[in-house]
């Protein structure tokens, strides 16, 4: 099953026909289009019942429905088709999605699988990153925007002037709002499954620079930000070495995560606003994805 989300920043009816034709030299395809948030749950879920495979040509938000629909129950292939789609290109897969497919086809010839950890909150899986407070609010920031008549979203350079625009709203400062159980105090929370945690165009933004597919979660909390530490902890950010701040609260590998915020907060899960949450819980689902590469 070739599961395809026509509003996609990177999908068109041509390339929807192109990626089909390549993945069937090597199976036989059948393409459903996703027709409302939360669809794709459905198709997976479908499909792990009725086909050998699932193939996402989509951007983020969809690979994170097909996922909640049927990980760990049948293969999956992922092409890039949103503006970031972090997650393909984190794996490894070429960012052209007709490259990306022949590269699925072949595992899928092949029947090669890799297996991944995936990361869960509050009882929703992801598969790469989340977070509550900045990144959150700027995911949540950027859908409010809506999208353009073709029902595409806004573009990464949005997104990025939409977290800058943030800290400007906040005088560039952001107190201590939330408890990590066991670590402390911090403003904000990046949980990784992998790395990058994202991408800004082009650049890798790594955040937390150890985490990794196979293992646990990862995640760093910064202390209050200020105009004085706002710079060196952007750098240490993008560079993935926020963990050796002694200014920041940082684990690698482990199974789960207790979070506690002073007031109801932002949550959001690879690049989806999951709404307002005073307590969040993440464990590592370790070997829970079988990734066709």
């Amino acid at each position: 099953m070739l599961i395809v989300n026509p509003f996609s920043t990177g999908v068109t009816r041509q390339r929807v026909a192109e990626v089909t034709a390549v993945l069937a030299r090597r199976a036989e395809v059948v393409v459903f289009q996703t027709e409302r948030r939360g669809h794709a749950v459905e198709l997976a879920d479908q499909a792990a019942g009725s086909a050998d495979a699932v193939v996402v040509f989509s951007g983020d938000g969809t690979y994170n429905e097909a996922i909640n629909g049927a990980a760990g129950r049948i293969a999956f292939g992922f092409l890039p088709g949103g503006g970031a789609s972090v997650f393909p290109r984190a794996l490894g897969l070429p960012r052209d999605p007709v490259e990306a497919a022949a590269r699925v086809g072949e595992a899928l010839d092949a029947q090669r699988t890799t297996s991944i950890g995936l990361g869960r909150v509050n009882g929703r899986r992801f598969c790469f990153s989340a977070g509550i407070g900045l990144d959150a609010e700027a995911v949540r920031r950027v859908e409010e925007h809506g999208r353009d008549r073709d029902g595409r979203r806004a573009s990464n350079a949005f997104f990025a002037a939409t977290v800058v625009g943030v800290f400007v709203r906040r005088h560039l400062r952001i107190p201590e709002q939330l408890e990590v159980d066991g670590f402390g105090r911090a403003s904000m929370l990046f949980v990784a499954n992998g790395r990058p945690y994202t991408y800004a165009g082009p650049f890798p933004v790594m955040i937390a620079g150890e985490a990794d597919f196979g293992a646990g979660l990862d995640f760093v909390a910064p202390g209050e930000v200020s105009p004085r530490s706002l710079p060196g902890l952007a750098v240490r950010g993008i560079r993935g070495t926020l963990g050796g701040d002694p200014r920041v609260h940082a684990a690698h590998d482990i199974d789960e995560l207790h979070v506690r915020c002073d007031r109801p907060l932002p949550l959001q899960a690879d690049g989806e606003d999951l709404g307002d949450v005073v307590e969040a819980h993440f464990e590592a689902e370790r070997n829970a994805l079988d990734v066709l590469l």
